[in-house]
Formats: structure tokens, sequence, C-alpha cells
């Protein structure tokens, strides 16, 4: 049952990321193509931008290793919880079957599989815009949060499980 609900998460996550990616490009169209579009002006709202590196835009032109290290991720992600049985904890199922999404969302994208201009190729379609007076977070996608929903999940679990079996999935 707890590999379903990975399988139902991952690919639910994957497929949101993938869908509102397709529908935000076709619409504003590649970056700089079009100005953003406000939401709750000038603070929320669309944009669309090419991220060629990872976190925060680190490790430009190193998508190709970035693609690498997502599936080495993603095995070990399998790995963990159905052959060392961590996902006898639902917890642990839940932040991975969101991680899982947000990687293979991301993955899609670094193996150039979306339509984008060559200069584009490797990167990360990113669309969602935070701004708040001078400063604008860098543009993220459906994806990012999923990683980072993941990782804040995986940070409470260390911290606020105290059973060591808990922790890891074993008796």
């Amino acid at each position: 049952m707890r590999l379903v609900l990975f399988l139902v998460l991952a690919i639910a996550g994957t497929a949101a990321d993938l869908w509102t990616k397709q529908a935000i490009f076709g619409w504003l169209g590649n970056p700089g193509e079009s100005p953003p579009h406000w939401l709750v002006e000038p603070y929320i709202g669309f944009q669309t931008a090419v991220n060629m590196g990872a976190l925060f835009g680190l490790g430009q032109g190193f998508g190709w290793l970035f693609a690498i290290l997502s599936v080495v991720a993603a095995v070990g992600i399998v790995y963990w919880l159905f052959v060392l049985k961590a996902c006898k904890s639902l917890w642990l199922t839940v932040a991975m079957g969101f991680v899982m999404g947000g990687i293979f969302g991301n993955l899609y994208d670094r193996l150039g599989i979306p339509q984008l201009p060559d200069v584009y190729k490797g990167g990360v379609r990113d669309w969602i815009l935070f701004r708040y007076g001078e400063y604008t977070w860098p543009n993220f996608n459906v994806a990012d949060s999923l990683l980072v929903t993941g990782a804040i999940m995986l940070g409470i679990f260390s911290f606020f499980f105290s059973d060591p079996r808990e922790r890891t999935g074993h008796d």
C-alpha cells in the first residue's frame, strides 16, 4: 500500500509540475518574451525563466551533472524506502513521494525534452515569481516546491520522531 501511495504522489507531483510549466510557458512564452503577470502586484506573479544551474542558480552550466545526481537520488530513495523498509513510516513515504515528484519534474527539463531554444538546453523551466520591495526571490516551479516540502518533512522527521525505529524504518 505504501508503494501505491509513493507512486501516486510522485506521479501526481510530476504531472502537476509539467502541466503548469507547459501552461505558463505556452501563455507567457520563453523568458523575456512577456512582462510578468501579477496576481498581487508587485508581490506575487508569473514570469518565465530558465535556471541553468540548481538551487538559486548555483552550478550554472552543469545541468548534465544535476541530471545524473537526480537519477542517483531517485535510485537511492527507492532503495531506502522499499529495500531497507523506510516505507514503514507513512511520514517518510509521503516526504519521499514529494521529493521524487520534484526530481522527475526537473529531470524532464534537464534532459532537454521540452521544446526550448538551444540556449536553454539542460536548464529547468521556472515561473513562480515573488518580489518584495527591491528584492526578487529566484523564480521557481512546482517541482522545486515539492523538493522543499519533502526536505522540510525530512527535517521535521529527524528532529521530532524520537523512536530510532521510526527514523530508520527498521524494527
